[in-house]
């Protein structure tokens, strides 16, 4: 997500602040204190658990500051973490600052910790990104799987609008080329924004679009970063890179935002008790929540914390989904030939497709499964807490580690997917097709598992599916100069593709076909 990993190179951000540190030097002994302290802390409770059998712990951490620097110097974590797996096993740990975590990479690893410690690693470590963006940990959990789903109607406004852009733009052969990859941010962005608050973007509101995308961009930059003040808290004051303070302008910039459409839908004075269709997200959270605390939050608070939630977790993840399958297809042109017919098969040319289509697309659904194996849009989950002693495989994981899931190399281990770096969805219709992504093996795991699954999950995989059929069926798409799509990837909260997905497109159907019923 246009994230650059080497921004929480702690390293980095340490020798930026020396010069202000050496000039302070009462300021500089008390932190040379603190690491003393910190270092005999350490010191003796490992040595007080020296008796029981813990992990591997991968080799290369630094004093004090533990494997930051190590996987600093990779701009994708996940791969870096995949290749200690191959030298340590599936289960080793690292040390973050003061903190161990405990990186599982194998199925059979991650089905203890979700089965038999599931209870245990049902909270999250609390972090300083989500303190200070998400509303004080006020963004819980949601399910926006329902009445509130009305992403046919635009999604066929956002082919109505590529259409006629087709008309105005196409050249000669009858051609345009187009980047699916910012088409994509904009038709999530309108779907998620229609279902949360009634709004949609159009060219005249480009300003405040520009806005929104912008400040979610921060958002999950800061998600992404490893930080120093979470992994050494008492140094949380130096702010070093200056990410608190950029964290806390993002924070107010999207309270700014979605505070409006709040006080707008206040303004608006409807009749809540009404059960119309056209309530959206905001209306719903006002009538149910009116002036009541929960969990200590005021009512304002819980319907911006889980709009914010809402937003986050259905635009950007769609849209790197969307973006690997259109590439992935056009890297392998032979499934997208057989995905084509398979609409045809099941469609025609002379209607929409439909949400009950879904369940007859059998190579479709294939296709989606594969994507996210290969592309999970967290290819790192995020982390979680041991709140107790737990035994996890043959060791003893103690009270306090954090769990790392590395969901990308779960989901190409050798082991369990043959040919585990090749697109083949016709793995899911023969060898695989009994595996589900709702963690049933623990072997695709792309939305997490256990309790603390993505909640999110059915809301996520009805999207997806219906957007890409309604995109594949519309139109015919190839690469410009028939080159191979650049696969290369920036890690982040998202794994988002690293360059632009230009493709040629035309449509493929009638004219009647792209106007609105």
């Amino acid at each position: 997500m246009h994230h650059n990993l080497s921004s929480w190179c702690f390293c980095t951000l340490h020798a930026a602040k020396m010069d202000s540190l050496l000039q302070d030097l009462p300021l500089l002994s008390g932190i040379i204190l603190a690491i003393l302290v910190l270092s005999i802390f350490v010191v003796f409770k490992s040595a007080s658990s020296s008796k029981l059998k813990t992990p591997p712990e991968a080799a290369g951490a630094w004093p004090i500051i533990g494997h930051l620097p190590i996987l600093a110097k990779s701009k994708l974590p996940h791969k870096t973490l995949a290749s200690m797996a191959d030298q340590y096993g599936p289960i080793f740990t690292i040390r973050l600052g003061m903190f161990r975590a405990l990186v599982v990479s194998g199925s059979e690893i991650a089905k203890e910790c979700f089965t038999k410690n599931d209870i245990a690693l049902s909270t999250r470590p609390q972090q300083l990104a989500p303190k200070i963006l998400a509303y004080g940990y006020a963004m819980f959990a949601y399910a926006p799987y329902g009445p509130y789903w009305r992403e046919a109607s635009e999604a066929d406004v956002a082919i109505q609008e590529l259409h006629e852009l087709w008309i105005e733009s196409k050249d000669d052969s009858g051609h345009i080329i187009v980047d699916l990859k910012q088409w994509f941010a904009k038709l999530t962005l309108n779907v998620i924004l229609r279902i949360v608050a009634g709004k949609r973007y159009r060219a005249a509101d480009e300003e405040e679009k520009q806005r929104c995308q912008k400040a979610l961009r921060a958002l999950f930059r800061f998600f992404g970063l490893f930080l120093a003040a979470d992994a050494l808290p008492f140094l949380r004051w130096l702010d070093l890179g200056g990410h608190e303070k950029a964290m806390k302008r993002t924070a107010e910039e999207l309270d700014e935002i979605i505070g409006g459409w709040l006080e707008e839908h206040k303004r608006d004075n409807k009749d809540l008790s009404e059960t119309s269709g056209s309530r959206d997200f905001i209306d719903v959270m006002l009538s149910v929540h009116n002036d009541d605390e929960v969990g200590g939050y005021d009512a304002d608070t819980i319907i911006k914390a889980t709009c914010l939630a809402m937003i986050a977790g259905g635009s950007d993840t769609t849209m790197v989904t969307l973006t690997w399958a259109i590439s992935l297809l056009l890297n392998n042109l032979h499934s997208l030939k057989k995905v084509q017919e398979e609409l045809e098969a099941q469609i025609g040319k002379q209607r929409h497709v439909k949400e009950a289509d879904i369940a007859s697309l059998t190579y479709l659904q294939a296709i989606v499964k594969e994507t996210l194996r290969l592309h999970p849009a967290a290819p790192l989950s995020a982390p979680r807490l041991f709140t107790e002693d737990c035994t996890v495989g043959e060791y003893h994981v103690p009270k306090g580690t954090r769990l790392i899931l590395n969901i990308w190399k779960i989901q190409t281990d050798p082991e369990t997917w043959p040919d585990p770096m090749e697109f083949r969805p016709e793995r899911f219709l023969s060898s695989h097709k009994d595996v589900d992504v709702k963690d049933s093996n623990f072997a695709l795991l792309p939305f997490g598992g256990g309790r603390r699954i993505c909640p999110g999950i059915s809301f996520a995989l009805e999207m997806v599916h219906f957007l890409l059929a309604k995109f594949l069926h519309a139109f015919d798409i190839s690469t410009v100069d028939n080159l191979p799509v650049d696969m290369s990837e920036i890690f982040g909260m998202t794994n988002l593709k690293a360059t632009p997905l230009e493709v040629i497109l035309k449509p493929r159907l009638g004219p009647e076909f792209y106007q609105l019923r």
